[in-house]
């Protein structure tokens, strides 16, 4: 069956889809050009047309999966409801006991960010704008009189912290921590941070 012509921001975008499942698959290190060809039935040239080198190919599908994160984590933050149910929503999600997706490419990319100059910009970047979306809905519940939290930028690089670390175990040593276990822990130090009874997480649901 002849393959249907995409235009060039379609095929982009699924080489970029590509490239993120062998990244997930085969590691930063380890995927080749080949490797993403092969995965959509197309030729290396193709691919090198669209992205001259493996590097920038790399780079362009971190930078495609932290939009994608970032749009969604945007989305979980500007509904319309408090700041409790719209932190809470967010960390639910992006904790590894959640349904955020890809924390394997994120570790490869932290782990491939030391060597390469453009996936730490990346990954630095993406880091950089959780926090501070973070931090401003923490800001806006103290505002509120939501929380008690004398500083919201260091509350969200710690609740970060903690859940990249979280997503590390989980990920890299499957069972280490019960996920049921690694909840508890983000929900204790959630209602930490920002002065409230950690039933008051739960009450957020209802």
């Amino acid at each position: 069956m002849a393959r249907v012509r995409l235009s060039v921001a379609e095929r982009r975008e699924e080489l970029l889809r590509a490239a993120i499942e062998q990244i997930e698959v085969r590691g930063v290190a380890a995927v080749r050009i080949a490797d993403v060809a092969s995965a959509l039935g197309v030729s290396n040239a193709l691919v090198l047309y669209h992205f001259s080198t493996k590097e920038k190919l790399v780079a362009a599908a971190f930078t495609y999966a932290a939009e994608d994160d970032l749009a969604h984590l945007r989305k979980l933050l500007g509904r319309r409801t408090t700041a409790l149910r719209r932190l809470r929503s967010a960390v639910r999600w992006y904790a590894p006991t959640g349904p955020a997706k890809g924390w394997r490419l994120w570790i490869e990319g932290w782990a491939a960010a030391l060597r390469e100059p453009a996936l730490r910009e990346v990954t630095g970047d993406l880091d950089r704008q959780w926090k501070a979306a973070l931090a401003e809905v923490i800001a806006e519940g103290v505002a509120a009189g939501e929380f008690q939290c004398p500083d919201p930028h260091g509350t969200a690089l710690r609740l970060t912290a903690l859940l990249d670390g979280l997503a590390v175990q989980l990920t890299s040593y499957p069972g280490a921590v019960p996920r049921a276990r690694a909840q508890e822990w983000v929900d204790e130090a959630v209602a930490r941070e920002l002065g409230l009874a950690q039933e008051a997480l739960t009450a957020s649901e209802r």
